[in-house]
């Protein structure tokens, strides 16, 4: 199967490295994304837009051979259910680790300061969420922000547009780290405006990998088999 591998905010597509190769060992194609402008902390972002992100991921889906699955983490889950919308007979399955697909007519993320039309990455204990680093040891979350790229602020802050309901066919693997399979169903369930796209799609497997917010970095073994059982479901 073709794999497609959609980064986070201040990722590139190398945090997925260790993710990437077991699944090409068991025999899959993976291409892990660097999306515009995330290519490095040098790289020049200005004018880079949603558009650009989503068409990087929908040109991804176009060169595959075959049926894709389409992986993304946290905020690139909103990516790339924008590119599934675009492509929605091409993928065979989303997953989505850490994050949620894109409600139409909302930005992917509001409310983190942006500083010259870039967000970089905040402090994630002065923000109170210490959950998303619980396991970072200190020299690799000193490591994790040194090499984080600041995210072009359209990316986050344009409203989403989504257009074709065959989007909601596509079944979904939603990967639970910081928080439980059971808080995201009750989320879905107390009809939580965020989750509104989740609560339509008509196939969802709920898979709780405990752990803090990047298991791409740090439990990819574990990732990497929640990904190889979601390709095989197909």
């Amino acid at each position: 199967m073709d794999i497609i591998l959609v980064p986070g905010l201040w990722l590139d597509g190398h945090t997925w490295d260790d993710v990437a190769t077991p699944l090409a060992e068991a025999g899959h194609h993976v291409r892990a994304l660097t999306l515009p402008g995330m290519e490095s902390r040098d790289a020049d972002r200005s004018g880079v837009t949603l558009d650009d992100h989503v068409a990087a991921v929908v040109s991804a889906i176009d060169e595959a051979d075959g049926p894709v699955l389409l992986v993304g983490h946290s905020v690139g889950s909103g990516i790339a259910h924008v590119a599934l919308d675009r492509r929605p007979d091409r993928v065979a399955r989303a997953v989505h680790v850490g994050g949620f697909p894109a409600t139409d007519g909302q930005p992917l993320l509001s409310g983190l300061p942006a500083e010259d039309g870039e967000v970089p990455m905040p402090d994630w204990v002065e923000m109170g969420e210490e959950a998303n680093i619980v396991d970072f040891d200190e020299a690799r979350l000193a490591r994790f922000y040194a090499d984080a790229i600041p995210v072009p602020e359209p990316v986050i802050t344009t409203p989403v547009r989504l257009s074709d309901e065959r989007r909601y066919a596509v079944p979904v693997t939603a990967v639970c780290p910081e928080y439980t399979a059971a808080d995201l169903r009750s989320w879905v369930e107390s009809g939580e405006e965020s989750l509104s796209e989740l609560a339509r799609i008509q196939s969802v497997e709920y898979v709780d990998l405990p752990g803090g917010h990047w298991p791409q970095v740090t439990q990819p073994a574990r990732l990497a088999e929640v990904i190889l059982e979601a390709a095989r479901a197909g």
